[in-house]
């Protein structure tokens, strides 16, 4: 995946209405659930998901870039992402500071952008 492609949903995910609140939804990883969208971001090259991973990983946080999301089902509220489990742990760190900043979003491209979305 190109860190271009990254921030911006699929077309086959999330077509040109992107009117869909997510938030509150079910995130499953390919190995499980990692908790609940609590913010989202629909602003095109910018598009991503903060979800809290409190029920996992005590008191935590992570940002998923619109890239790995591959497939919204709205009656049963789940984002589906294209990693693991473990993938998504070993991102960088969540900041409520500092997770808007260019600098955290290259290196969340770096971390991300060597998963192939199928």
């Amino acid at each position: 995946m190109t860190s271009e492609n990254l921030w911006t949903y699929r077309s086959d995910v999330y077509g040109g209405d992107q009117t869909l609140d997510l938030i509150g939804f079910d995130v499953e990883a390919t190995d499980g659930k990692i908790g609940l969208v609590e913010e989202e971001s629909t602003v095109v090259g910018d598009s991503y998901m903060v979800v809290d991973i409190g029920f996992w990983v005590f008191d935590k946080k992570i940002v998923l870039p619109a890239g790995l999301i591959t497939g919204i089902d709205p009656t049963e509220r789940k984002v589906y992402v294209g990693c693991t489990k473990e993938e998504i742990e070993e991102a960088p760190e969540f900041s409520v500071t500092t997770y808007k900043e260019p600098g955290y979003r290259e290196r969340l491209g770096g971390h991300y952008g060597r998963f192939t979305m199928s």
